[in-house]
């Protein structure tokens, strides 16, 4: 309270609206102080009330910590985008030799009147035959590049939607084969090391005659640069549907060997179709 009237005290004399008073009798001057300061009263309650009130904390922002972006779904995102800027390039190229051919054929009929008339050989004929032939020749290759790149990512994006699926069903149990548009996992129960390795080849050696076609025994630079841990496990050329390749994983499945059976090329994760041996490379 002390201090609220310290607070005051440079008011009331505002508040009063007089000067010092030279004695004009003790009952006059109460009267006319009690006048006075009678609104700075009213605004005491008020003023408490104002200093007791606590100063509003703002609530702390919340920090959202981004996840962690999967490097294999980045991955896929790049070479998505890519394929499609060369597609777009492919669309330009095309319409550039679509030009190309209608310059051709209108050469063509103009060689196909002049030779009526003897004016040219047969051979500048002929070869504006084959400047109209190579010209669509052009165009076709272009279709068919376009073609593959759309099965490229039709394919990639196949993939992303099989592994989301397979993601439910994980950890595949013991025993355990599935199979997707682009892969093939088999969780073998048997124990697996690459020192293991020579029973594969010699079931392979004995089966037809012929060497395995390992292309990667352990850690490959490939491996290094995708960040996988491959040290446990051989790549082997060979297509999984193909007679060597359905030989070569009925043999692993019957002695539980772990494999991965890759149909197609996946972005950073396989170059191309091919058996690897062991359990799935984790990424390091």
């Amino acid at each position: 309270m002390k201090s609220l009237v310290a607070a005051l005290a440079p008011n009331i004399e505002t508040c009063a609206g007089i000067a010092p008073v030279v004695s004009a009798g003790k009952r006059s001057v109460a009267r006319s102080l009690s006048m006075s300061l009678f609104p700075c009263l009213l605004l005491i309650p008020g003023m408490a009330v104002a200093q007791k009130r606590p100063a509003t904390v703002k609530p702390k922002a919340k920090i959202v910590k981004s996840k962690p972006i999967d490097e294999l779904a980045k991955l896929r995102d790049e070479f998505i985008k890519a394929t499609e800027d060369y597609k777009a390039s492919l669309e330009k190229l095309r319409a550039s030799y679509e030009k190309s051919v209608l310059k051709a054929e209108e050469r063509l009929n103009q060689s196909k009147d002049l030779f009526a008339q003897g004016l040219i050989s047969r051979n500048e004929l002929e070869g504006n035959e084959r400047a109209v032939a190579e010209a669509k020749d052009k165009v076709t290759e272009v279709d068919r590049r376009m073609t593959t790149a759309d099965s490229q990512i039709a394919d990639t994006l196949l993939e992303a939607e099989a592994e989301r699926t397979m993601a439910k069903i994980r950890p595949i149990p013991r025993g355990g084969l599935v199979s997707t548009a682009a892969m093939i996992r088999f969780n073998g129960g048997g124990g697996w090391a690459l020192t293991d390795a020579w029973k594969v080849q010699r079931f392979f050696l004995e089966a037809f005659k012929k060497p395995l076609p390992i292309a990667v025994f352990g850690q490959g630079s490939i491996h290094d640069r995708w960040r996988l841990d491959h040290r446990n496990a051989m790549d082997v050329s060979l297509h999984p549907d193909g007679p060597e390749g359905q030989a070569l994983l009925n043999f692993l499945r019957t002695n539980g060997i772990p494999f991965l059976a890759f149909r197609q090329a996946i972005p950073g994760t396989a170059t191309g179709a091919h058996i690897h041996i062991g359990r799935p490379s984790h990424r390091y």
